[in-house]
């Protein structure tokens, strides 16, 4: 917005007390039932509570009468002229989503539905420009640090737990939920593509089994919040208190997650591990992200020794086990997230290991679709994945407004353009896949370990490779 334009948001800040409810009163449109957003929060504890409503006085009286609740002692009246129910339900969803990320204060909501989805009139002009203004008006008063450009860029803001699921996600998690309670299953496979929200699905369930089922809102379920809910308070009362873990293969993703769930009220950075400290405890419910990383005793560098050692810990043979079967001996329940076209290395796991275990008795399978990395969905993922596959046939054509290509005679050209859209848009990153031949200089697929206790013999396969160039983020 600019300084000639009118402002289209109201923030009316006062003490959170039985008084200040007065307050409410000289609010215009708080006073009348009209549509608003309001922030709770505590400078001392640094958390905050993010709600909607169209009767405020009513709402925060509640919420004084609350043990949580009436423990803040801030609040934001955010109102409009120009808010309707659509609206408001979307900013409110908007600033939990950027308060987690932004990192001042601490979101303790347990609505985890995420911004409405559907679509209303203005919401993408109108309503963003208001989210907008809204945010730049919390910076002003302390409320948030951050600017919006550079939340949307962050791994945090990528991988919060407020976050809309696609209806198969949606029937995913009453999937796994099911499977849980399910004596029958001890081994569930979601199966998706780069870009079907397996991490975010990941993470929305840990928030869900770490907050009170009492204030849990589940809005975008509609008809299956009932058939949800009971599942949780079933679950719950089976784990009273779960015993669970998220384990993720690679470390700098791992960092990332764990960035993610130490902002998060419920979550605590120590629950995201990697898969050697599995020993330190059998777990009731393990979830593995990115399990198609997970890895077999071949090129392990320094690892071999550590891999060795929690082979050694759990009774296994190194030449024949790998990170998946510690993740099986160590949980009752066993969740993969895995994309068996994501597997790129030779110490990731064999894909057989997979197949034995969809065919066995105690595993179930459930598929993600939706894509919400490109603009143009599942149909660019697909041209990409036969383009690549030189399956496609030579009548397919894939055709998209949001895309444009371009052929660089120079890498030159190619890596300064890349570099320029990265300083200007961020995330823009260039990769090479396989490109010559790389040899290994020992002929042994799984290799003694620095100490040479181990030598487990094999015939390591030619493979060809490169070196991925990567602009820096500046």
């Amino acid at each position: 917005m600019s300084q000639s334009e009118t402002p289209q948001v109201d923030v009316q800040q006062f003490t959170f007390d039985k008084q200040a409810l007065e307050a409410v009163d000289s609010n215009r449109h708080a006073s009348d039932n009209w549509p608003i957003v309001y922030i709770l929060s505590d400078e001392s504890t640094r958390t905050a509570y993010v709600g909607e409503t169209t009767n405020a006085k009513s709402r925060l009286r509640t919420h004084l009468r609350d043990k949580k609740k009436k423990k803040l002692t801030s609040a934001v009246l955010v109102s409009s002229a120009k808010f309707n129910k659509s609206a408001t339900l979307d900013i409110e969803a908007s600033l939990i989503r950027y308060l987690a990320a932004d990192g001042k204060f601490r979101p303790i909501n347990s609505n985890l539905g995420g911004a409405i989805d559907h679509n209303y009139y203005q919401k993408d002009g109108l309503y963003q420009d208001i989210l907008r203004e809204t945010w730049n008006n919390l910076r002003h008063i302390g409320l948030a640090q951050r600017s919006l450009e550079s939340i949307d860029n962050s791994d945090v803001f990528k991988y919060s737990p407020y976050k809309t699921l696609s209806a198969d996600q949606r029937e995913s998690l009453i999937g796994i939920f099911t499977a849980l309670l399910d004596a029958r299953v001890e081994t569930l496979l979601i199966e998706g593509g780069a870009g079907t929200g397996k991490s975010v699905l990941a993470i929305f369930l840990f928030k869900l089994l770490h907050s009170d089922i009492d204030d849990i809102q589940l809005r975008e379920f509609s008809d299956d919040e009932l058939v949800l809910r009971v599942l949780i308070t079933r679950f719950k009362k089976r784990f009273p208190d779960p015993r669970m873990a998220l384990v993720v293969p690679m470390s700098s993703f791992r960092s990332t997650l764990r960035r993610a769930f130490g902002q998060i009220a419920g979550l605590s950075a120590k629950m995201v591990i990697g898969p050697a400290e599995l020993t330190r405890q059998h777990y009731d419910v393990v979830l593995v992200d990115e399990a198609h990383r997970l890895r077999q005793r071949k090129n392990l560098g320094s690892y071999f020794g550590r891999f060795d050692a929690v082979c050694k810990e759990l009774s296994m043979d190194a030449c024949t086990a790998s990170e998946v079967d510690w993740v099986l001996a160590q949980s009752t329940k066993s969740v993969f997230f895995y994309d068996q076209n994501q597997s790129i290395k030779p110490s990731d796991a064999d894909a057989a290991v997979f197949d034995r275990l969809e065919t066995q008795r105690t595993t179930q399978q459930q598929v993600l679709l939706s894509q919400f990395r490109v603009n143009a969905g599942n149909s660019y993922s697909q041209f990409i994945s036969d383009l690549l596959h030189v399956t496609m046939g030579d009548s397919e054509v894939f055709s998209s407004k949001q895309y444009e290509l371009k052929v660089f005679d120079r890498i030159d050209d190619l890596i300064a353009t890349i570099e320029e859209r990265n300083e200007k848009l961020g995330l823009s990153r260039l990769v090479a896949g396989f490109a010559w031949p790389w040899v290994s200089k020992k002929n042994l697929s799984c290799l003694t370990s620095r100490s040479k206790t181990r030598h487990c013999n094999g015939t390591a396969p030619t493979m060809t490779g490169s070196t991925p160039i990567t602009p820096s983020r500046k």
